[in-house]
């Protein structure tokens, strides 16, 4: 990232709601990564826009078509919403920081991610998330197409496997991202 480019830059929070954290061992050494890069980028006035993923109750955005979600349709629509999309409290926004609510793996799918993207100017968006291979993989293609310039915090995102975590950010996401530590890019 161009140190002068920062006023074009947001920070994406991604799927770092609690029950979904609770899929993941070492959480606590994850999510403190996570929150650094949150005071990194708070500190630099780059934005921090978290994306969560929800339904409205009895969860008719879910398509019985949708392998992934259709699985679990039946027990999200019983679901209180409000919890399941409770961001944990260790990377928790600040009062006034965006909250985006998309209804598909990608940010941008069944959200207004991509409006609050443009209305801010924001050209170069730096992902974090969980999991590699669900949000930060199809967000990262859908911004690639969308013409964003893409960083990964590679550390500041998570996978149930581990090697698909590895294989991705070393071989797949540096095709069309820049891929770096969330140390280094608190250097910049």
């Amino acid at each position: 990232m161009e140190p002068n480019k920062q006023n074009n830059t947001a920070l994406l929070v991604m799927d770092m709601q609690t029950t979904i954290l609770g899929m993941l061992p070492e959480v606590k050494d994850f999510t403190g990564k996570v929150a650094k890069a949150i005071t990194n980028a708070r500190t630099k006035n780059i934005p921090v826009i978290y994306v969560v993923v929800g339904f409205r109750p009895g969860t008719p955005e879910i398509s019985m078509n949708n392998k992934g979600f259709a699985a679990r349709k039946e027990s999200m629509a019983k679901a209180n919403m409000d919890e399941w999309m409770k961001i944990d409290t260790s990377v928790a926004p600040l009062p006034g920081e965006i909250i985006v609510t998309k209804r598909r793996v990608s940010a941008f799918t069944g959200s207004d991610l991509e409006v609050v993207l443009r209305a801010l100017g924001i050209q170069h968006i730096v992902l974090s998330g969980i999991a590699t291979s669900g949000v930060v993989l199809s967000t990262l293609r859908e911004a690639a197409d969308k013409d964003f310039r893409i960083t990964v915090l590679s550390d500041c995102c998570a996978d149930g496997d581990q090697e698909v975590h590895q294989v991705l950010t070393t071989k797949v996401f540096p095709r069309q991202a820049d891929v770096i530590t969330s140390e280094e890019w608190g250097k910049m």
